[in-house]
């Protein structure tokens, strides 16, 4: 495919690499002629140094023949007209990042008007999935899929736990329970676990399952399982907002310590059921005179990567509590994942996430074309939901008979609101929703999990 991205900041630059590594053909656009030229000597892509609300910016561009033009520059504005002229000049298919909450209710109407194919919002899209993880405060990440009927969970294996030095084959046997490990995360280190693989102290591990079953297994394991009930947040940016308007509205506790007057006279405005502190949140005393170590979740939500790390990592060591933690950029995740932090969250990762979700499916146009796409394990593993149609070359044959390439686990199967946990006799009927973890990237159709045929 053909795509334009107008804007070379962190998601520009992040969609630019992913993108051309799929086989596509990319091309940057930026008024900041450095961040251009990187991207083309990195990536080996076309730029160009301009405005992407220029016509003729545009068509110098290959608009006219592009089949996806992807607007994430620093202005929703900007993103929203760009968007606009590229349908005019062009009728290709667009996206465009905007993040003002005035524009939130406004979403559908937008693309409506404007003919866009997608409105990302990266502070809500990362709220949304913060505000999954405190369902469980022994949750570190949770992944939706099957319209809710199946997850992907993360845990850590704390000393003491009956998974502790159990191989993964007996989870059934031993726990009675209806879950698969599809995934574990030691150290550095990621694997797709087969049934041999035996579970250590520390390990983070990702699981599958109906969410009935994961959280009789969550019982089974003495995970805790009441939701949390408070959380105090650092920090009054757009993801705190939209974090905060969500955790409100199911009845938690919610409190804010920001140090910007005028940014807590907003909160304060918008968010009337929430209790704003005006303050200064890097403060020891403070957070403690607040209430830091009576509360069920702490959640890291500055500009400052650095400080946010630093404020879970205090947290964690004065009190008992769930953190969650923004990260910006992602240059030392490495560092980040050998830390004592519960969840991290990737604002940026995640709009990179949805909009390579949609090429995918774009470019695509036979057997089961990619339903949703999470990153997981520090992006290292995706997990793709894929819909199974007439014409795919899977269909009744026995997983254990489908010649599957390396790294690719079959997680999980929904079929007719019922989710099944493959065995090697399972197979993949028309119209199942079919779940694939893998440690490979650029899956776009089921049959990409198909190796050459032997003989």
């Amino acid at each position: 495919m053909q795509i334009i991205i107008v804007g070379c900041g962190k998601v520009g630059s992040t969609l630019a690499e992913q993108l051309s590594r799929e086989d596509n053909d990319i091309t940057v656009l930026d008024t900041n002629g450095d961040r251009v030229e990187q991207l083309v000597n990195e990536f080996d892509i076309m730029g160009y140094i301009g405005s992407g609300i220029s016509f003729e910016m545009l068509v110098e561009a290959g608009v006219k023949k592009a089949d996806l033009l992807i607007a994430v520059t620093g202005s929703d504005e900007l993103n929203l007209m760009c968007c606009l002229i590229a349908k005019k000049a062009g009728n290709c298919q667009t996206i465009a990042r905007v993040r003002n909450p005035e524009y939130t209710s406004e979403v559908d109407f937008l693309k409506k008007e404007l003919g866009l194919a997608m409105v990302i919002n990266p502070e809500l899209a990362a709220a949304t999935e913060a505000s999954r993880v405190l369902r469980l405060p022994a949750l570190i990440g949770v992944e939706v899929f099957a319209k809710g009927k199946a997850e992907i969970l993360k845990v850590r294996i704390k000393a003491g736990s009956p998974l502790c030095d159990m191989q993964v084959q007996d989870i059934y046997t031993k726990l009675r329970s209806d879950i698969l490990v599809c995934v574990v995360e030691r150290g550095e280190e990621i694997t797709i676990p087969n049934g041999m693989f035996t579970l250590r102290e520390k390990d983070n591990i990702y699981i599958v399952g109906a969410t009935k079953s994961t959280i009789e297994f969550f019982k089974k394991v003495g995970i805790e399982g009441n939701p949390a009930r408070s959380i105090m947040m650092v920090g009054g940016g757009k993801v705190s907002y939209y974090l905060a308007k969500l955790l409100s509205a199911t009845g938690m506790d919610v409190k804010i310590l920001e140090k910007d007057a005028a940014c807590c006279d907003m909160l304060s405005q918008k968010l009337p059921n929430v209790t704003i502190i005006h303050g200064d949140g890097t403060d020891k005393a403070l957070l403690m005179e607040e209430g830091l170590d009576q509360v069920d979740a702490f959640a890291a939500l500055t500009g400052m990567d650095e400080e946010n790390v630093f404020l879970s990592l205090y947290a964690k060591r004065q009190a008992d509590v769930k953190t969650l933690t923004k990260i910006n950029r992602i240059a030392f995740d490495e560092v980040i994942s050998s830390l004592d932090l519960d969840t991290v969250v990737y604002p940026k990762e995640i709009t990179a996430e949805f909009i390579i979700r949609y090429a995918r499916a774009l470019g695509n146009s036979i057997g089961s074309n990619v339903e949703s796409l999470h990153r997981i394990a520090g992006g290292k593993v995706e997990a793709l939901e894929f819909i199974i149609r007439e014409n795919s070359p899977v269909v009744n044959i026995p997983l254990m008979n489908l010649n599957l390439k390396d790294d690719i686990l079959v997680a999980c199967i929904q079929r007719h609101g019922k989710i099944i946990l493959p065995r090697g006799n399972d197979a993949m009927q028309v119209d199942d929703t079919v779940v694939v973890v893998t440690t490979r990237s650029g899956l776009r159709d089921i049959r990409d999990i198909l190796g050459k045929s032997r003989g």
